[in-house]
């Protein structure tokens, strides 16, 4: 018989406490039976032995008359086994008559007679003969026997070296019954622990992809116990569900750029057909102005949503100097025709996970833009943590306001200063920028540069980073 898989966490925490309950039962039930403080039957072994010295001591004393003789005789007995501390370690005997009356010629202040007469109060006279311990002190019988041609009753009393059995123990030393239930149940705790982690860490993995853009459904989230089967089916129905949107939305932007596209393109050609026939005109050529910036608009923000939706497709493993080495060294090219310096600190020969694309465009918009913005001094700067890899970006132009510094990275969004639409971007560079960052869990803000114009501050966290 197969015993039922228990795949709810709650029965999983149930089953444990009724296990250990059981445990805990099985030595409560077992422990009568155990415990030689409760008087219970003879063993077979030392029953013999006792029969055997209860007929010994017939016959020792068959042809005695005096009862008083015969006692005084058998208290009297000498004994030379002595334990530690000095005391009797051999057995003692006792005989009572048919009712139980102890029969002595010594006082009854000691404790073995105390013991004997609680034993005879306990225990079914006319029955089979039992032992009851006594701390440690053990008393077995009654046997019958005849002594002074009387019926009378025998007993033994003697030292118990023996330990007391382990449960006994246990329920003696409340520390130690506490030390043994957590033994046994420990393990099983941490089986649940385990049990309950790993299923909470997959999910935690899960999660941390979707923040970085990783889209995927993964089915081993709806294994293991069923509330976390129904945790991981929720949240991969959510991550399908985000896809379905996100694709939903490229989809439209691609219907509207397309759509957008169309005339767009016959409007030019109806411009260059007209400046053809009537010549240039600061009117026409506004217009072809207009329409590729238009245009350029269109390509851009088509950028920024691929960018939202598959970044996470074409991650892989390579050297910062071979994504960034060449940029820098354009760029350098760059502001030199444009009488302007533009300077960066050797790159870090670290490896970098990611997109490589994504990593290219997100530092080469920054680097343009203050290229574009700055009077005459551009400054790049790596450093390299062992938490993050920081890219500083300086320039020298106007700055930007203090309370704008935020909302530069907002689509279409342009400052109110040299960074404007005279200047003939479309307000997206630094948005396709942050959205690349945070694509790869990390942070881009925008400061007051000691140059005195803006400073870009780029961090890629060591996730990220190796």
């Amino acid at each position: 018989m197969r015993l039922p898989k228990i795949t709810s966490l709650y029965g999983r925490i149930f089953a444990i406490f009724w296990l250990t309950m059981l445990l805990v039962l099985i030595a409560v039930l077992s422990l009568p039976h155990l415990d030689p403080r409760k008087a219970r039957n003879i063993p077979a072994d030392d029953l013999e032995r006792l029969i055997a010295v209860k007929t010994k001591t017939e016959q020792r004393y068959a042809s005695e008359t005096n009862l008083g003789q015969i006692l005084f005789k058998l208290e009297g007995v000498k004994r030379s086994g002595r334990d530690n501390r000095g005391h009797d370690d051999r057995p003692r005997f006792f005989v009572t008559d048919l009712d139980g009356n102890i029969m002595t010629t010594q006082e009854r202040k000691d404790f073995r007679y105390r013991a004997l007469q609680n034993f005879i109060t306990s225990i079914d006279l006319t029955g089979t003969p039992q032992q009851k311990l006594y701390g440690h002190y053990m008393i077995a019988g009654p046997l019958p026997i005849q002594l002074a041609q009387q019926d009378l009753l025998f007993y033994v009393g003697m030292k118990w070296n023996q330990p007391p059995p382990f449960l006994l123990r246990m329920f003696d030393k409340p520390l130690q019954l506490l030390f043994a239930v957590m033994l046994v149940s420990t393990p099983l705790l941490l089986w649940l622990a385990w049990a309950l982690s790993q299923p909470a860490r997959k999910l935690e993995r899960a999660a941390k992809r979707v923040a970085q853009g990783e889209f995927v459904v993964d089915p081993s989230l709806e294994k293991g116990t069923s509330e976390f089967r129904q945790a991981g089916t929720s949240f991969n129905q959510m991550v399908e569900a985000v896809n379905q949107m996100i694709s939903g939305q490229q989809r439209l932007l691609s219907d509207i750029s397309h759509e957008l596209r169309s005339p767009l393109t016959r409007l030019r050609m109806a411009n260059a057909l007209a400046t053809r026939k009537q010549g240039q005109s600061p009117e026409l050529s506004r217009i072809d102005t207009e329409a590729q910036r238009l245009e350029q608009m269109i390509s851009e923000l088509l950028e920024l949503s691929r960018m939202q939706v598959d970044s996470h497709l074409t991650r892989e493993r390579q050297p910062m100097t071979s994504l960034w080495e060449a940029i820098l060294s354009d760029a350098q090219f760059e502001a030199q025709q444009m009488n302007k310096t533009l300077s960066y600190n050797a790159i870090p020969e670290d490896m970098i996970s990611g997109n490589p694309k994504l990593l290219m465009s997100a530092l080469d918009n920054v680097v343009r833009n203050a290229i574009c913005y700055g009077t005459s001094r551009i400054d790049v700067e790596f450093t390299a943590t062992e938490q993050q890899l920081v890219i500083s970006v300086d320039d020298d132009g106007e700055g930007v306001p203090e309370q704008e510094l935020e909302a530069i990275f907002r689509p279409f969004y342009r400052v109110s200063t040299a960074r404007d639409r005279h200047s003939g971007g479309t307000g997206l560079g630094l948005a396709i920028t942050e959205s690349a960052i945070r694509q790869h869990s990390g942070s881009i803000v925008a400061k007051h540069s000691v140059l005195g114009g803006l400073r870009i501050e780029i961090g890629l966290p060591l996730s990220t980073v190796s």
